[in-house]
């Protein structure tokens, strides 16, 4: 009798533990492990633009002033800020992307703010201030479709998604990576919450609400 209570509690901690260990890795808390375009066969897509004219093109530009800008570590925290930019330890999701694209010289705040101005009707606000608008979702959403290139939303035609798109979900936006998962799906970059362990996460397969992925240029 005990021998058997053994073997089914045994049963039981490893079935626990297997479960666990799937719960872990489906929220990033175990790492993945990850591939490069080289791995796949994808050409990099570089930018025939240099907006800033740094010599590096826009695309490279926007992925590079993200890893930048995550390598601080920002803290999660919904925030106003006068200055419109965060200019302490704190940010959300949308300021991934504003500060990955003004690396590559596209002032978001300024952009948006005209975008409002020309388009209000699109954009539904009450009280338009651009030291928040550039930092709301949906408002990025309705600039994105007017001034970057709309690609697929489709995650599996994995050559179309390159490190420095945009990814927009349902209440949320991200930079893509240029690490791949064993599929060749590309991770995200991105800022979603306080208890998040790494800003660079394979997410896309785990969404189901991906309503916009877009390339500057």
């Amino acid at each position: 009798m005990k021998k058997t209570i053994v073997i089914i509690l045994g049963s039981a901690c490893v079935i626990i533990s297997v479960f666990l260990f799937y719960i872990l890795y489906l929220l990033n808390y175990i790492p993945h492990k990850k591939y490069s375009n080289e791995d796949f066969g994808i050409k990099a897509y570089v930018s025939k633009i240099d907006k800033d004219q740094d010599g590096v093109d826009d695309q490279t530009d926007i992925l590079q002033g993200v890893k930048e800008y995550i390598a601080t570590s920002p803290k999660y925290k919904s925030k106003y800020y006068a200055t419109g930019y965060p200019n302490d330890e704190y940010g959300v999701c949308t300021d991934v992307v504003a500060f990955g694209l003004k690396n590559a010289g596209y002032d978001l705040m300024l952009l948006v703010n005209e975008d409002i101005l020309a388009f209000p009707e699109e954009y539904n606000i009450e009280m338009v201030d651009k030291n928040i608008d550039f930092r709301r979702v949906s408002n990025l959403k309705v600039f994105f479709d007017h001034h970057a290139i709309s690609l697929t939303t489709d995650i599996n035609k994995i050559e179309e998604w390159q490190g420095g798109d945009i990814v927009i979900f349902e209440g949320h936006i991200g930079i893509v990576s240029d690490s791949r998962n064993k599929n060749g799906i590309p991770f995200v970059i991105h800022h979603a919450n306080p208890y998040q362990r790494d800003y660079e996460e394979d997410i896309l397969e785990l969404r189901n609400d991906i309503i916009g992925h877009y390339r500057m240029t």
